[in-house]
């Protein structure tokens, strides 16, 4: 797997999160950041949540570093590859092939029969 940390040069001047608001049934207002589900707030109301909220979030960012990564996603081997040329090296495949072909031969010859004797029979109607 290819992985390549991508640090910032500079820390950046802002960060946006979404956060879900939520009324408990005791009145007061839970603050969860999405996507970091141990980071939330309870205030009285929304905006007491939101401050609470943003002080948590505050002094954990303080204590930790933000840093992009880049993956290169592994490259997928077509399912069938695997099996090819499996049999590139079986004395028998040629003959193999060839007993195909003869069945093939024969199929289509059973089937040209066939369709003569559908024809003939609408012929005769």
């Amino acid at each position: 797997m290819n992985l390549s940390v991508l640090t910032p040069s500079k820390k950046p001047s802002e960060l946006t999160y979404d956060v879900l608001i939520e009324n408990q049934e005791d009145g007061k207002v839970l603050a969860t950041v999405i996507g970091l589900p141990d980071c939330q707030a309870i205030g009285a109301t929304k905006e007491e949540a939101l401050t609470s909220l943003y002080e948590r979030l505050t002094e954990r960012l303080a204590k930790a570093e933000i840093v992009s990564i880049k993956i290169e996603p592994p490259k997928a081997e077509h399912p069938w590859m695997k099996f090819a040329g499996m049999f590139k090296d079986d004395p028998q495949f040629d003959d193999m092939l060839a007993d195909i072909e003869a069945y093939r031969r024969e199929l289509d010859a059973e089937m040209e029969e066939y369709y003569r004797k559908l024809d003939a029979e609408d012929e005769a109607k």
